[in-house]
C-alpha cells in the first residue's frame, strides 16, 4: 500500500521543472530503457495504457425504464381490463402505443449515450520504445512510467513523457490544447509560478502529433494518468442534465396521473354507491382513464422536436440529440469560443502605419511612396503564394493585393538571392533580392517591432531617407504599444540597398550576417482575426433575447478582451479574467463576480467546467461551444453542447448535442429562435390534446353524475386521442415563428408546462368543447326510434336512441376537437395569422374530417365503432355543435387583439 502510495506521488510531480537526469532517477529508468523484467512489473503496478469508460445501462435495461411511469400503468391497467371485457381493440391499440413509445425512449437515449471512442483514437496502436538499449516496436498499451520514447516526425505520442533529446523537435497539440500552431520542443527544465499545459514545451503528451524533427522521452505518466486521461476522467465524471421539457413532462406527468386517477376512482365508488353494475362502473373508469390520457403525447413531442431538427439542419445547426431541440430555447447563457466561431479564423491586414500616419487597408486615398514601399517589403520578405503558407504572410499578400501591389509583378522583377529564415529566437527573416531592372541588389526585412528596430538606424519619411531619431523611435513603440493593446499582431518592416562592392560578398557567411544591419525603417502592419461579418448582430440579438454571452478562449487576454469589445461581448464595467486568476477564485468570490466576467483568457479544460457549473448553480440553462479534445468534458456537462463541424475534433463532435456545420456564432442564435419556437409549438400541441382530453373527463363525469349512459366506448376515444388528434398536433408543430420571438426573454428552465394561465385555458376551452358534446348526445337520446336504420344488416339494432346519442356526441367531439386545431396554433386569431401561413393545419383538418367520415358511413368500421347512422338534420346539428367552441375562442381573441 505504501509502495502504492509512493508511485502515486511519484507520477504526480511537475517533471517541467527539474532537469532531465534527475527525471530518469526519480522513475528509476535510463536512457538504455528498462529491462522487460521491469517493464513487465510495473505493467501489472500501474496497468495499461488504455482510456477506461464508465460501465453503461444495457438496451434492455433502459427500454424497461420507459414503463417506469405512473400514466404508463394507467394505460396497462386499462388496457388489461379492455381485454378482459371484449374489448380486445382497445388493449391491442393501447399495447402498440406503448410499445412504439418505449421503442422511441430507447432509441434516442442509445443515441444520445456519449462514449471515449473517439478520444481513443487519439492513441497510437503502436509505440518505438528503448528497452534494454535496444530500439523495439511495442503495442502502446504496454508502455509503462520509465520508458523511452523514440518520437520522429509522423509518430503519435503514446504517453505522457519529459523530453531527453529534442533536435527541431516540433509537435502539434492542437487536438488538446486547442492552438493550432506547432510547438517547438527543447529540454531545458521551466521556471515560473504558473505554466500552463501550453507552454510545457519540455514535455510531450499523448494524443500529440510529431510534425517534424526527432526526440526522446522519458515516459511520465499513462492511460488515465495521462493529460488526455483526465478529459477522460471528466467525461466519466459529468452527469448529462435532464432538459427543462423532460423535467417539466415528468412534472406534468405526474400531477396528471395522480388526478386520472383520484378522478376515475372517485368514479367508479360514485358508480357503485348508485348501484350500478361493477362491470359498467369499471368500464366508466377505464373510458375515463383513456379520455384523460394523452396517449400519443410523447410520440407528438418526438416528431415534432425531429421536424424542428430538419429545419436547424437547414439552416447549418446539425442537432445530433431531439432533446437539444427545446433546450435550445430556453439558453440564458452561451459561453462561446473566440477563433473561427466570432472572428473568420484567418489573419487579416488590418491597418498600416507608414510616414508616422495609419491608414487603413481599402482606405488609400492617392499615390504614396511610404506606402508602395511598405508593401513591396512585405511582399519580398514573404514566402507564401497568397493561397497557401503561413497564415501572417498570406494576410500580407492579400493586402497588398488590396493596395495594388501583386507579389507576381514583384517576381517578375525581383530575383531571390538568398534568405535568412525566421526563428523564435530572432523574430525576424530577411531576403537578398536582385533588381533586374536596376541590377542592384536589396535587402528586405520584417519582424517584431523590438527585433528589427535595433538593426535600422535610418527611416523612410515622406519620399526621403533620414536618420532615425531616439523621438522617432518612442513614436514607433508607442503605435506598436496601441496596436499591441488592442490584440493586434504588429509587424515591422525595414529595407536597405547594397553597394557594389557588397554584391560580390553576398554568398559569405560573413555578410550574410551584415544584411540585417544598417537598415531604413519603412512601417508597419497590424494583422488580426477579424470578427465575421455577422458576429456584431448576432451579439446584438442574442442580447436583446435576454441571453448573455461569454467568451472563453486559450487566446492571451488583451487579444481576447479587443475582439470581445468589437464583438459587444465585452462591455464598460465588464471583466477579464484568466484560468491562473479563475484559480486563486473561491466558489463565493466566482458567484459574485460572475455576472459581471465577459472573458475568460488562458483557460484550461477543468477552468470550462467550472464556468459551465457556475452558471448552472445560478439556474440559468447554458450553452457551451467547443472545437478541442480539452473542450468535451465542458461541453458534455453544459445544458447543450456545441461543437464546431469545420474545425472540431470528432471527439468534441460526439460529446456534444449540436453541431455547427459552419462554425458560426450567428448560427446559434438562429438554433435558439428555431428552439423557442420549437418549444412554444409543442406547449400549443399539449395544450391542444389536453383541452380535447379535458372535454372527454367532463362529459365522462357529467354522464356519471346524471345516471346517462356512457356518451363514448374506449374505442371511440383512442380514435380520436390516436387518429383525429394526432394530426392538427402535428400540424401546430409545424407553425412558423412569428415575429419578435427573439425579443421576449428566455423561459426559465424551472417553468412547469402546466402554469396557471395554462390549466385555466384548458379548463375553460375543455369545458366548452364538452357542453357543446353533451348538447349533441342529448339530442341523440332524445330521438326516437325508426325501421331500418340500425348499424347491421336486416335493420336489428334499429334507432337505438342510446347508439344515435353515442355517435352524435362522438361526431362532435371529433368535429370540435379537429376545429380546436386551429385554436391552438398560436395565442393570434385565425383572422391575424390566416390559412396560408400553415396549410398542414388545413390539410390535417381535411385528413380527420375524411377519416371520421369513413367510420360513420364505411359498413365495416361502422360496425367497428358501434356507429348508428344518423339523420341529415342530426349531421347538422353535429356540425353546429361542433363549430360553436371555435367561433367563442376565435371572438375572444379578436376581442383581446382589438384592445392590444
Amino acid at each position: 500500500m505504501e509502495t502504492a502510495a509512493k508511485g502515486k506521488a511519484v507520477l504526480e510531480m511537475e517533471w517541467f521543472r527539474i532537469p532531465s537526469g534527475q527525471t530518469l532517477e526519480e522513475l528509476g529508468s535510463s536512457r538504455q530503457g528498462l529491462s522487460h523484467q521491469e517493464a513487465a512489473v510495473r505493467l501489472i503496478k500501474y496497468g495499461k495504457n488504455v482510456l477506461q469508460e464508465r460501465q453503461k445501462k444495457a438496451w434492455w435495461q433502459v427500454f424497461l425504464e420507459q414503463f417506469q411511469d405512473l400514466l404508463v400503468w394507467i394505460l396497462i391497467a386499462a388496457a388489461i381490463v379492455s381485454a378482459l371485457t371484449d374489448n380486445g381493440e382497445s388493449s391491442l391499440v393501447i399495447g402498440a402505443v406503448l410499445l412504439l413509445n418505449a421503442v422511441l425512449g430507447t432509441a434516442e437515449h442509445q443515441k444520445a449515450e456519449k462514449s471515449l471512442e473517439s478520444l481513443r483514437a487519439l492513441s497510437a496502436p503502436e509505440a518505438e520504445v528503448i528497452r534494454e538499449g535496444r530500439r523495439e516496436k511495442i503495442p502502446a498499451e504496454e508502455v509503462v512510467p520509465g520508458d523511452i520514447l523514440v518520437l520522429e516526425a509522423g509518430d503519435l505520442a503514446a504517453a505522457d513523457g519529459r523530453l531527453l533529446e529534442a533536435v527541431e523537435l516540433r509537435v502539434n497539440e492542437s487536438s488538446l490544447t486547442g492552438e493550432a500552431a506547432e510547438v517547438e520542443k527543447g529540454t531545458i527544465p521551466l521556471k515560473g509560478a504558473e505554466i500552463p499545459l501550453a507552454a510545457r514545451n519540455n514535455m510531450i503528451f499523448s494524443g500529440s502529433l510529431v510534425t517534424g524533427g526527432r526526440g526522446l522521452a522519458v515516459v511520465t505518466a499513462v492511460g488515465m494518468d495521462t493529460e488526455i486521461g483526465r478529459i477522460a476522467d471528466l467525461m466519466n465524471a459529468t452527469e448529462e442534465k435532464r432538459t427543462p421539457l423532460e423535467v417539466s413532462l415528468d412534472a406534468f406527468s405526474g400531477k396528471l396521473a395522480a388526478g386520472i386517477l383520484a378522478v376515475c376512482v372517485m368514479v367508479f365508488w360514485l358508480d357503485i354507491y348508485r348501484g350500478e353494475p361493477l362491470l359498467d362502473a369499471v368500464m366508466f373508469a377505464v373510458a375515463l382513464a383513456v379520455a384523460a390520457i394523452p396517449e400519443a403525447l410523447g410520440s407528438i413531442v418526438t416528431i415534432v422536436q425531429a421536424m424542428g431538427t430538419q429545419k436547424m439542419a437547414r439552416e447549418h445547426a446539425i442537432i445530433k440529440e431531439l432533446k437539444a431541440v427545446e433546450s435550445l430555447g430556453c439558453v440564458s447563457v452561451i459561453c462561446t469560443d473566440k477563433t473561427g466561431t466570432l472572428t473568420q479564423n484567418r489573419m487579416e491586414a488590418e491597418e498600416i502605419f507608414y510616414d508616422f500616419q495609419t491608414e487603413g487597408i481599402g482606405s488609400e486615398k492617392g499615390k504614396a511612396d511610404g506606402r508602395e514601399l511598405l508593401w513591396r517589403t512585405a511582399l519580398l520578405a514573404n514566402n507564401s503564394s497568397g493561397e497557401s503558407g503561413e497564415p501572417t504572410e498570406q494576410a500580407l499578400c492579400r493586402g497588398g493585393e488590396a493596395a495594388g501591389v501583386r507579389g507576381s509583378q514583384l517576381e517578375r522583377r525581383y530575383l531571390r538571392k538568398g534568405e535568412i529564415p525566421f526563428d523564435s529566437r530572432r523574430k525576424r527573416m530577411s531576403v537578398c533580392c536582385l533588381d533586374r531592372e536596376t541590377g542592384r541588389e536589396e535587402i528586405y526585412a520584417k519582424g517584431a517591432l523590438e527585433a528589427l528596430l535595433p538593426c535600422c538606424d535610418r527611416i523612410f519619411d515622406r519620399g526621403r531617407i533620414r536618420e532615425l531619431t531616439g523621438e522617432d523611435r518612442n513614436r514607433l513603440k508607442e503605435a506598436n504599444q496601441r496596436w499591441s493593446s488592442e490584440g493586434m499582431r504588429v509587424l515591422a518592416f525595414a529595407c536597405r540597398i547594397l553597394d557594389g562592392s557588397g554584391a560580390e560578398r553576398t554568398e559569405r557567411p560573413s555578410f550574410i550576417k551584415d544584411w540585417e544591419q544598417g537598415l531604413i525603417f519603412v512601417g508597419m502592419a497590424a494583422l488580426t482575426d477579424p470578427l465575421r461579418p455577422e458576429t456584431k448582430a448576432a451579439v446584438a440579438a442574442a442580447r436583446e433575447a435576454g441571453i448573455r454571452p461569454v467568451m472563453i478562449t486559450g487566446d492571451h487576454p488583451v487579444t481576447a478582451s479587443s475582439i470581445a469589445r468589437k464583438a459587444g461581448i465585452l462591455k464598460p464595467g465588464g471583466l477579464t479574467i484568466t484560468g491562473p486568476e479563475l484559480d486563486r477564485m473561491g466558489e463565493k468570490e466566482l458567484a459574485e463576480k460572475l455576472e459581471q466576467i465577459a472573458v475568460y483568457a488562458r483557460v484550461s479544460p477543468e477552468h470550462k467546467l467550472r464556468i459551465v457549473e457556475a452558471w448552472q448553480r445560478k439556474g440559468r440553462i447554458t450553452a457551451m461551444t467547443g472545437d478541442g479534445v480539452n473542450d468535451a468534458p465542458a461541453l458534455k456537462k453544459a445544458d447543450i453542447g456545441i461543437a464546431m463541424g469545420r474545425s472540431g475534433t470528432e471527439v468534441s463532435k460526439d460529446a456534444a448535442a449540436m453541431i455547427l456545420a459552419d462554425d458560426n456564432f450567428a448560427t446559434i442564435i438562429k438554433a435558439v429562435s428555431n428552439g423557442r419556437n420549437v418549444y412554444r409549438n409543442i406547449k400549443n400541441a399539449i395544450g391542444f390534446l389536453l383541452s380535447g382530453n379535458m372535454a372527454g373527463i367532463f362529459c365522462v363525469l357529467y354522464a356519471s353524475l346524471a345516471a346517462l349512459p356512457m356518451p363514448f366506448l374506449p374505442v371511440h376515444l383512442l380514435f380520436i386521442n390516436l387518429v383525429t388528434d394526432s394530426l392538427p398536433a402535428l400540424a401546430i408543430g409545424m407553425e412558423p415563428p412569428e415575429e419578435g420571438l427573439l425579443k421576449q426573454p428566455p423561459r426559465s428552465g424551472k417553468e412547469g408546462i402546466l402554469t396557471v394561465n395554462f390549466v385555466k385555458d384548458l379548463l375553460v376551452q375543455g369545458f366548452l368543447i364538452a357542453i357543446c358534446t353533451m348538447a349533441a348526445f342529448r339530442m341523440g337520446w332524445a330521438s326516437k326510434a325508426g325501421p331500418g336504420m340500425g348499424l347491421g344488416p336486416g335493420g336489428e339494432l334499429a334507432r337505438d336512441p342510446e347508439a344515435v346519442a353515442s355517435t352524435m356526441a362522438f361526431t362532435t367531439l371529433t368535429l370540435a376537437r379537429l376545429f380546436h386545431g386551429f385554436n391552438c396554433r398560436s395565442a393570434h386569431s385565425i383572422l391575424r395569422l390566416g390559412f396560408s401561413s400553415n396549410l398542414y393545419s388545413v390539410m390535417a383538418f381535411e385528413a380527420g374530417v375524411l377519416l371520421l367520415a369513413a367510420v360513420l358511413f364505411v359498413p365495416g368500421l361502422q360496425t367497428l365503432f358501434a356507429a348508428a347512422d344518423l339523420r341529415s338534420y342530426e349531421i347538422a346539428a353535429v356540425m353546429i355543435c361542433a363549430l360553436i367552441p371555435t367561433i367563442l375562442i376565435q371572438a375572444q381573441k379578436i376581442l383581446r387583439e382589438g384592445r392590444t
